[in-house]
């Protein structure tokens, strides 16, 4: 009777725990919802150009001419480069301390790309939450595995760019430019000094010091992750990056394009530079800048091939579904999977 009793207050408490993340997990439905409606407007916007420059019928045409075998292997070729990173996350978990069976690690790992529409891709520290509620550990001491693993993600686009850019000879400088202003924040949360001096002046104020508190124990676990943990982390990043730029080669495929393979090189530099360059706003999901960017790149070095700017915008509204919206997809299924664990009381164990 007593272990029933204990059980029934722990169960209470598990609801408890999550009616408290309740209003973050509608004020995350309600972004992903505006950035979805953002999403179709820019496709309008998209498809409203393509007309006017191309004609209707040529842009239906287009449109109907995709290739489904083409495009689901770039599906399955974006599904894989992410899975392709999971052993960093794997290592961050350990490092930290975290103890969690594989199968679980893996959904919460996944449960991360729901939040890729959000700006920075700050709201992969959803998975604090879930981590938290599963393990009770606090969420300062497991978001440095978030930071880093954006980190290395970002830096990841960052070295495929400037290589491509690099060995086609062309647009370095842009590459550069855009790889400091993406990694200038990151300066914040791994230099403790910045916040050492903020905390000097504002620290006594009494509802500032939670936030202090907080990264107090962010810095303390993040010193757990060391040189050797971002090099590791590197080794699988920069591979998966390459695979998932193979993704808009396979994409351009499923329209007609018949690129050779000797082109793949301008194919990588378009995707991971349209994607800093739409990261680097910090406009959520990159609405607009990316798609842009995108169709700019494609007409300036494929126009000669017959990739027009038609072929360009459907290019790029199927490119954002591939990239953008299928990894959305499988995100909240294994988010939507994860939310058992914040229901569920906490055993105190993972």
């Amino acid at each position: 009777m007593v272990a029933k009793k204990k059980r029934s207050v722990q169960v209470r408490d598990g609801v408890k725990d999550y009616d408290k993340y309740k209003k973050e997990i509608r004020l995350a439905r309600n972004v992903v919802l505006w950035i979805i409606g953002g999403s179709l407007a820019v496709f309008l916007v998209i498809i409203m150009a393509a007309v006017v420059n191309e004609g209707a019928g040529a842009f239906v045409s287009s449109l109907l001419s995709i290739n489904l075998f083409y495009f689901l292997i770039a599906l399955l070729v974006v599904f894989i480069s992410n899975a392709m990173r999971y052993p960093k996350w794997e290592l961050y978990m350990k490092k930290l301390g975290v103890r969690i069976g594989r199968a679980r690690n893996f959904m919460i790992y996944l449960s991360m790309y729901s939040m890729e529409i959000t700006p920075g891709r700050w709201g992969r520290a959803i998975v604090s939450y879930t981590i938290n509620n599963l393990t009770r550990i606090k969420f300062a001491n497991t978001f440095p595995a978030i930071v880093a693993d954006i980190f290395t993600d970002f830096s990841g686009f960052a070295v495929i760019s400037l290589a491509a850019a690099v060995f086609i000879g062309k647009y370095v400088l842009l590459s550069l430019g855009i790889t400091v202003l993406l990694l200038l924040p990151f300066i914040f949360l791994y230099v403790r000094g910045p916040f050492e001096f903020v905390r000097r002046r504002f620290g006594g104020i009494m509802r500032l010091k939670p936030f202090f508190r907080n990264a107090m124990l962010y810095f303390r676990s993040n010193k757990k992750l060391g040189r050797n943990e971002y090099v590791y982390s590197m080794a699988f990043t920069i591979p998966s990056m390459l695979v998932n730029g193979i993704a808009l080669y396979f994409v351009i495929l499923a329209f007609g394009i018949s690129l050779p393979l000797s082109t793949m090189p301008q194919v990588i530099f378009i995707f991971s530079s349209s994607l800093l360059l739409g990261i680097v706003t910090g406009i959520p999901a990159a609405l607009g800048v990316s798609d842009a960017a995108l169709i700019g790149y494609l007409v300036l070095f494929f126009g000669g091939m017959g990739l027009d700017f038609g072929v360009a915008s459907v290019i790029a509204i199927f490119f954002r579904i591939v990239n953008w919206w299928f990894v959305e997809g499988f995100g909240f299924a294994a988010l939507a999977y994860t939310f058992r664990y914040w229901k569920l009381p906490s055993s105190g164990k993972a």
